[in-house]
């Protein structure tokens, strides 16, 4: 079921998807168990509720269990709209399958291919309705080349809820579902530069880039000295749950180090998370890594004698004041920390960080920084580390 069942299926994907359908008054256990059958040696994932997920003959498979309900409006779980997509687009793609298809190679290939949340691009599903509301494989990237965030399509003229997503596409069996919830905001206009960059210049490697071989010791010393930035990174055990889990727990995370860095006066350039094998690992660049001793702590306005009586009463052994400046009570103190490493070592204990990273954490955690990241020799993460560097897309 799913692309496959529809003729468009991108060669060289060795992801299966089979669904066990049930009946809605069935229980999925059963279904869940005759996939245990099939697959013996298999991991059992939770998404809505539980799957299956195996190596078979080389291809990654997920057995699904699902309700076979008789009519989208009485979907008993998300997985259940399979079926009625499979039917709605295969009575209707005849004839477009190679344009999907070019489509679909076309958004793998710049990087906007995938709707789980580690990527937040587009589905497969979501770009079939594209061919359909667009016509073909050009038309779409004509289309796409001038989006706007808000754009909505409505195949079936029938949207019943109104959406906030960048990219607003009616599920037409489900007038209630936006189809591009999980694309976002950066993922679809980077589809839109690179339509218009391939629109203005065609070329083949739009569809098929060069990979992009993992960083040498050599080339990331060199980036490190031509940057001049201090790398900071965050590596522990990854935990054992599915990536559309894990990577909004990561984001979170990202995101809680960098307000924690940059509240304390240190200065980041950019940030960045990943997993590779077993571990997950978060880098931060930072402009401004190191700061002095004193600092400057600004109060209240000096006429407000109980906010300023608190705020003194807050700051009691400064090295320099109080004094006043531009009529607000200043004191200097000596900072808890002046390293942005220390920081993040003592301190990231008392973030919340999403319950299954901190129980990693916890557990035992790597800070590197600078060349400290030449010690990790680990492919995936020279890979993630080269993709760093290498920030250049095709924007048009």
């Amino acid at each position: 079921m799913g692309s496959a069942a529809r003729g468009t299926w991108l060669s060289g994907d060795h992801d299966l998807d089979i669904f066990l359908g049930v009946p809605p008054e069935g229980d999925l256990g059963a279904a869940l168990e005759i996939a245990r059958l099939v697959a013996p040696h298999h991991e059992e994932k939770y998404a809505e509720h539980a799957y299956i997920h195996a190596r078979m003959d080389g291809f990654e498979v997920d057995l699904v269990p699902c309700y076979l309900v008789d009519d989208a409006s009485h979907l008993k779980s998300a997985v259940d709209r399979t079926p009625f997509h499979t039917k709605y687009v295969s009575i209707r793609i005849n004839g477009k399958e190679d344009d999907v298809l070019l489509l679909k190679q076309f958004m793998k290939g710049v990087n906007v291919y995938g709707s789980e949340l580690k990527t937040g691009g587009f589905s497969g599903y979501l770009t079939e309705l594209l061919v359909l509301c667009y016509g073909s494989f050009a038309a779409v990237l004509r289309a796409a080349s001038i989006w706007r965030p808000g754009q909505c399509l409505d195949l079936e003229g029938h949207a019943a809820v109104r959406h906030d997503e960048p990219l607003n596409v009616v599920d037409p069996v489900d007038p209630r579902r936006n189809v591009a919830a999980a694309l976002t905001l950066d993922k679809m206009l980077q589809f839109a530069g690179a339509a218009r960059s391939f629109l203005a210049e065609p070329k083949l490697d739009f569809f098929f880039p060069p990979l992009q071989p993992p960083l040498s010791d050599e080339e990331l010393t060199a980036q490190v000295i031509a940057r001049g930035t201090m790398l900071i990174l965050l590596e522990f055990a990854a935990p054992d749950v599915v990536e559309d889990v894990l990577y909004p727990q990561l984001r979170k995370a990202e995101g809680s180090i960098k307000a924690l860095l940059e509240r304390s006066g240190f200065l980041m350039l950019r940030s960045d998370v990943s997993t590779y094998r077993d571990r997950a690992v978060m880098l931060f660049e930072m402009q401004v890594w190191q700061l002095s001793k004193a600092c400057r702590r600004i109060g209240p306005p000096a006429w407000g004698v109980e906010h300023a009586a608190r705020f003194l009463a807050a700051h009691p052994h400064p090295l320099s004041g109080p004094y006043i400046a531009d009529g607000k009570i200043v004191v200097e103190e000596t900072r808890p920390y002046t390293s942005a490493r220390d920081l993040l070592y003592h301190e990231i204990a008392n973030l919340s960080l999403g319950k299954h990273l901190c129980a990693s954490i916890r557990e035992g955690h790597n800070i590197y920084v600078g060349q400290e990241l030449l010690g990790i020799k680990d492919e995936g993460f020279r890979i993630f580390l080269a993709h760093y560097f290498n920030a250049n897309l095709r924007i048009g």
